[in-house]
């Protein structure tokens, strides 16, 4: 069974910012990459997917809700999975205020 303990639950206010994301329309497939995806494809997709957000009105809640919930993949809030990873394990190195 997946564990759903660190989602936000579905009170409505927790949602509304997505109604007013800049992804809304775009092919999802920008934010996500496709099996095999490696080098400069994967860096150019990341590159547009990051200039969607970059726009996005709710760029600050995406990350938010990315990171709260350690979203696994994609691009979110302007950030890549590898962005992300790199902030979880900068924040639990030894002396980093964020651990």
């Amino acid at each position: 069974m997946t564990d759903i303990s660190r989602l936000p639950g579905a009170v409505e206010q927790h949602w509304n910012w997505q109604l007013e994301g800049a992804c809304r329309g775009v092919d999802s497939s920008i934010f996500f990459h496709p099996a095999n995806e490696r080098g400069a494809a994967a860096k150019e997709r990341e590159q547009h997917a990051k200039s969607v957000c970059a726009r996005c009105p709710v760029r600050v809640p995406c990350r938010r809700y990315a990171l709260a919930t350690r979203e696994p993949y994609g691009v979110w809030g302007g950030l890549t999975e590898e962005d992300r990873r790199a902030l979880f394990t900068d924040a639990s190195a030894p002396g980093r205020p964020f651990a």
